[in-house]
């Protein structure tokens, strides 16, 4: 290698822009060329593992004669993925699933656990991680929901933004993904989202803005599937138009894994890298490429601003001025405990009669239900899978060449369970024999069933039951003792035919590997649960926008290999921009449970509602007062609505979570982002603040209001 006095571009002092042309004017072609198309970093089929990996999910060789490191990139929303033991012996810690984090309602944990995340990678060699899901929840059946946040576009952008800013921290890029409309798993690669534009700027593309401007995310990743019938991976107006053009993106753009299809047509498009080009039918950013510069149909400018958009991503957040270096050193037990307190602020206490919650301390009789509670808690499966050391495996499903094990991480509830309480006797069973279980649950002081819904990448759920005749079980269970608490798992909404026959129902959805000490912890009172669900669950299946579903006999193909049939148009202007809590409002539907809801041990009190105009913004004022006997935290939301005939039906525009000691009141200030409470207007192609009366309330939940003022607004145009 040649003395770093001769790298002129290591020149700290030099703007990210800078360093990056200066070395990309230094590169040769095949330096180049090496960096626009990468494998599959694994041993996969024919293919062996590339040299100098480390074996994960994509590598790019170091460019040494430049003093350039090499790009070693991994599967990391949840956590650092092991997909298969592809790394012997490796562990990392995993964090709760992100729909549990966007419960929280709480920016300051996802920097946190992002921080955890980026470290975690660092400290194992990798320079760039897949994380940053920000699709919006528009399907609950959908396998991958657990990987996002929320069906809401402003939650989702700032607690997406925020975990990817924590992980750019620790000098690792981050990617935000699934760029845009990913909303189902079943045939994927062959789902066209169909959508009008206006309501695409107003719900998941503002998502993803308000992720980006919060993050600032290294690289973005477009889907498997088509929007409005273009590959996402190639479709110009989302990637050049909107993406790098409008939002001024200085990134590169990298594909899904077998995600591309095209040479010119994606590279024009403003597809920079060809990800995992292992599993697509050729390599159509190698030779073919190549040969397409050479003939003058892709001009050479295009391959330099590929190249200088990855460099400067490296540059901005250090990754070349402190490269990561495998064998670091990582406080597993540390990290673990904040993986812990990331679930406990997002678990959600649904239901609670007669304070059945928290267990008093004078139950002598407990008992536990629920298959492999013994063991751990259930975590989603596909590439965001995490398997610490300790985690249990069982059958789960094939994709794509590969099998996606069950995974149960090493936090067993019931060992918890037994450390958090007071109780003489606890027994605990699988629930696989319901009569016994039944009959144990008559002479049991209360009983806490444990019950799940596995979720998993690459496939939809055909229904939103419980499987296993699992509904079946907590009738027996509730229908023997009235004391029946139900602790769900889950990888999203779930129906509950039987929610009012249960004293108490705590959601965890995929609590990670400190799960079930959180669990135990809210359980027993240690902690109050202040958590929020960022989905709404829905009555019953006819409450969706699209109560079917793709059959998945017809859409049988995989990323990597031809698509085998037409593809699958699917229309999401049933809904439009009115995702979830919003398309309930408007189609006057009652959920089972709203958005935003969720209960706590203690109670709060709103004072009046104030708006006022600082500097050209509109500010939300309120103050909250703790009127009961314990420390808790209320997520204050507010929401606004628009009654004219352009206007729109309620938005969530602001939110805030204040944790007050009892008798404490607290005043929080929320800033309105005017672009939550505009219209885009398709043919000035910008945001239309409307003139007019604008009605603002402070809401404990999307259905439950406490406070509302009305207020004038003027007209006004924002950009893009």
């Amino acid at each position: 290698m040649e003395e770093d006095a001769k790298w002129s571009w290591l020149d700290t002092s030099l703007s990210p822009d800078v360093r990056a042309a200066m070395v990309v004017e230094t590169m040769t072609d095949d330096e180049k060329f090496s960096w626009l198309y990468g494998p599959m970093a694994v041993p996969f089929g024919k293919f062996e593992k590339p040299e100098g990996a480390l074996g994960s999910a994509g590598f790019f060789p170091a460019i040494e004669r430049l003093g350039i490191p090499a790009r070693q990139e991994t599967d990391a929303t949840l956590g650092i993925g092991n997909l298969n033991d592809v790394r012997p012996g490796d562990t990392a810690t995993a964090l709760p699933s992100s729909l549990l984090l966007g419960a929280s309602f709480d920016p300051a944990i996802a920097f946190e656990t992002g921080a955890l995340i980026g470290s975690e990678a660092h400290a194992k060699g990798f320079n760039v991680i897949l994380a940053g899901g920000a699709n919006l929840v528009r399907e609950p059946r959908a396998g991958r929901n657990f990987e996002n946040v929320s069906e809401d576009p402003l939650l989702t952008g700032v607690i997406a933004g925020n975990s990817i800013a924590g992980i750019q921290s620790q000098s690792v890029v981050s990617t935000v993904k699934h760029f845009v409309l990913n909303a189902e798993e079943t045939g994927r690669v062959m789902l066209s989202a169909d959508i009008e534009e206006a309501a695409l700027r107003e719900s998941d593309l503002l998502a993803f803005q308000i992720a980006i401007e919060i993050g600032s995310p290294g690289s973005v990743m477009p889907g498997y599937n088509l929007v409005n019938g273009e590959y996402a991976s190639e479709n110009g107006f989302l990637l050049n138009t909107v993406l790098k053009g409008e939002w001024g993106f200085p990134g590169w753009v990298m594909s899904d894994w077998g995600a591309t299809h095209s040479t010119e047509k994606a590279i024009r498009a403003g597809l920079d890298v060809q990800s995992g080009a292992n599993l697509d039918t050729e390599n159509f950013f190698g030779a073919a490429l190549r040969a397409a510069v050479e003939r003058g149909d892709v001009p050479g400018e295009r391959i330099n601003d590929s190249l200088r958009r990855q460099l400067r991503s490296l540059f901005a957040i250090g990754a070349v001025d402190r490269p990561a270096v495998r064998g670091g050193s990582i406080d597993y037990d540390g990290h673990r405990k904040i993986a812990q307190r990331a679930a406990e602020a997002g678990i959600v206490l649904l239901r609670n009669e007669n304070a059945a919650l928290p267990i008093a301390k004078g139950k002598r009789r407990l008992l536990v239900v629920g298959r492999h509670a013994d063991l751990g808690v259930l975590s989603g499966g596909g590439s965001s899978s995490v398997t610490p050391t300790g985690s249990v495996k069982l059958p789960g499903v094939s994709f794509v060449g590969l099998q996606i094990p069950k995974v149960y991480h090493p936090s067993s509830p019931l060992h918890a369970i037994k450390m958090a309480a007071a109780a003489e006797d606890i027994v605990y069973l699988d629930g696989e024999d319901i009569d016994a279980a039944a009959k144990a649950a008559r002479g049991a002081d209360a009983v806490i069933v444990f019950a799940g819904a596995w979720r998993t990448e690459g496939m939809d759920a055909p229904n939103l039951d419980l499987p296993d005749g699992q509904d079946v079980l907590i009738d027996a269970l509730a229908g023997a003792n009235p004391a029946t608490i139900v602790v769900l798992e889950t990888g999203g909404p779930v129906l509950m035919p039987w929610f009012d026959r249960v004293a108490a129902v705590v959601l965890s959805f995929f609590s990670g590997n400190g799960g079930g000490e959180a669990i135990a912890r809210v359980l027993f009172g240690h902690v109050n649960p202040s958590g929020r669900l960022p989905v709404t669950f829905p009555a019953s299946l006819d409450q969706l926008p699209r109560p079917g579903q793709i059959d998945p006999a017809s859409v049988v193909s995989n990323p990597g290999v031809p698509v085998d049939g037409n593809i699958v148009h699917v229309s999401y202007d049933i809904e439009g921009a009115d995702v979830g809590y919003r398309w309930f409002e408007r189609e006057k539907l009652i959920p089972l449970l709203p958005f935003g809801y969720g209960l706590s041990y203690t109670r709060f009190s709103y004072g009046d509602l104030v708006l006022r105009e600082a500097g050209g913004q509109l500010q939300a004022i309120v103050s909250v007062t703790n009127e009961g006997p314990r420390v808790g935290a209320e997520v204050v939301q507010l929401y606004a609505r628009f009654d004219a005939p352009t206007g729109f039906v309620s938005r969530l525009v602001g939110f805030a979570k204040l944790e007050l000691a009892p008798g404490e009141t607290g005043t929080t200030e929320m800033t309105v982002d005017p672009r939550l409470i505009s219209r885009f207007n398709t043919d000035a192609k910008c945001w239309r603040l409307e003139a007019g009366t604008y009605h603002f309330s402070v809401r404990r939940n999307a259905a439950e209001t406490e406070r509302e003022i009305a207020i004038d607004l003027d007209e006004k145009n924002l950009r893009p």
